[in-house]
């Protein structure tokens, strides 16, 4: 198994065809049949951004090396933004999001030359937490949550009997998501209203694990992150319910699934250059990723799609439909069936 968290990048030769059968030998092989796919690859596939959704894609990575013993899959993280300013710089053949892809991404991009494919590939819970051996908090409002992360509680909201007179005169410490994390975009534009409005005497990191650990060893802390780390730090962390109004729900499978879990359920997404997915590496990992998403996402704590929902990210490689059906926007309170009325067109 060969899988790098960091390493040097290489260029690709491109495989160089002439005359007229160009475009339908390229279009042979972007629409190409398994059979395709099942030739030797030993090529690197470069994959950046949201680590939310890299656990998804570094356990596929893993099965798919210990079948593609010469292929070379490295994986980094360094936010959702951070992932598509290299993705439209042309560094990185696929870039993790746990959002959509933003207009002035898509001006990056276009400017760049990049097109690509949006593939939807689980849903999440953000997950806010707080340590396991707090007992006074079970359960969180969304104006609870925006009396503590807006802009104006900056300096003002620092002990935990400001969010109810009940709970204990006690200092509270946040840890967020870091600005180039789509999580700190979403979560900031389901509670204050915008991707960037938050206060900033906050610990913040692009790594969940950082967020984990100081949630984990502060009695008086709470934080947010995606629901596979928290589902891995279990016995380290508790869970709140979130009230959105309609009753206090805590994260988990069912909850998203039935469009109870809002706002702060969300699609996770792979982006894959048109270009790379001209590559034999490539383009049979996404294949090979497109079929384990499913079970990698669960086995890992997301949310799998329905089967429907895979078999129309296949689709829109298998026609070229490349591009964003968000038109820049993160979308809010967005279910399952929404978002696979969105991929058909509806």
């Amino acid at each position: 198994m060969k899988i790098f968290t960091k390493g040097i990048w290489r260029n690709h030769k491109p495989i160089l065809i002439t005359g007229v059968g160009l475009t339908a030998i390229t279009l042979q092989a972007l629409m190409a049949p398994v059979s395709v796919l099942s030739i030797k690859v030993d090529g690197f596939v470069k994959v950046d951004g949201s680590s939310t959704v890299y656990p998804i894609t570094k356990a596929i990575a893993k099965d798919f090396t210990t079948s593609n013993p010469s292929a070379k899959i490295e994986i980094s993280f360094s936010g959702t933004s951070g992932g598509f300013k290299k993705f439209c710089a042309g560094k990185t053949d696929i870039s993790n999001a746990s959002r959509p892809i933003r207009l002035e991404e898509m001006a990056a991009c276009k400017k760049a030359g990049i097109s690509y494919y949006e593939l939807p590939i689980a849903y999440d819970a953000l997950t806010v937490v707080v340590n396991p051996k707090n007992t006074w908090a079970k359960d969180i409002t969304v104006a609870e949550l925006k009396k503590i992360w807006e802009p104006a509680a900056e300096g003002k909201i620092k002990r935990w009997n400001q969010i109810r007179p009940e709970y204990p005169n006690q200092p509270i410490k946040l840890f967020g998501a870091g600005k180039d994390s789509g999580t700190y975009d979403y979560f900031n534009a389901a509670i204050n209203g915008s991707a960037t409005s938050t206060r900033k005497d906050v610990t913040t990191s692009e790594d969940d694990d950082v967020l984990v650990k100081g949630v984990s060893q502060d009695l008086n802390s709470m934080g947010y992150f995606g629901f596979a780390y928290y589902e891995a730090n279990i016995k380290n962390l508790k869970a709140l319910a979130v009230d959105n109004g309609k009753g206090a729900v805590l994260p988990s499978r069912k909850a998203v699934e039935a469009a109870k879990y809002q706002p702060l359920a969300r699609p996770l997404f792979i982006y894959v250059s048109s270009t790379s997915m001209r590559k034999p590496e490539v383009r049979k990992f996404v294949d090979f990723y497109m079929k384990r998403a499913a079970k990698s996402a669960a086995t890992v704590g997301y949310i799998p799609l329905p089967a429907k929902g895979y078999e129309l990210a296949k689709q829109r490689i298998s026609f070229g439909r490349v591009g964003t059906v968000f038109a820049g926007k993160t979308e809010l309170n967005l279910t399952i069936t929404q978002l696979l009325g969105k991929e058909l067109g509806l």
